[in-house]
């Protein structure tokens, strides 16, 4: 399962956010989420939602390896992971970040916590078709 955006349908509420950082870091943070609102005022005067598409640049990129394909989804391996960021600057979504108090960058892992609370279905986990 993959998440999907209508971006139509955001509200730029932050809901996905927070539940994005409980998911993964226990935290009642939004700034801690692994995906990224973009409000786009005054023109359009729209939210968009950007989040990682596994299309594989921080990987592609990494000069030690420690990007890993698992079950479909890009990890970040830190006993393999030296700190050198480069993924985050090569992100072409600028959704890998840096949390607070770590040394290595973090990415979304398509757990879904930011689907299944979404009060506006503007985010929906969606089928993948394997090419």
């Amino acid at each position: 399962m993959m998440p999907t955006v209508i971006h139509e349908r955001c509200s730029g509420c932050g809901t996905c956010k927070l539940a994005c950082a409980l998911e993964n870091f226990g935290a009642v943070q939004p700034a801690r989420a692994l995906l990224r609102i973009e409000g786009r005022f005054p023109s359009p005067g729209d939210y968009r939602i950007h989040f990682c598409d596994q299309c594989g640049e921080c990987a592609d990129n990494c000069p030690v390896e420690a990007i890993v394909m698992a079950s479909g989804v890009y990890r970040v391996d830190p006993d393999l992971c030296t700190g050198c960021l480069t993924c985050v600057d090569v992100c072409p979504k600028g959704v890998m970040v840096v949390q607070p108090q770590s040394d290595f960058p973090s990415k979304c892992i398509r757990c879904g916590a930011c689907a299944q609370i979404c009060p506006r279905g503007a985010i929906v986990m969606t089928e993948t078709v394997n090419a």
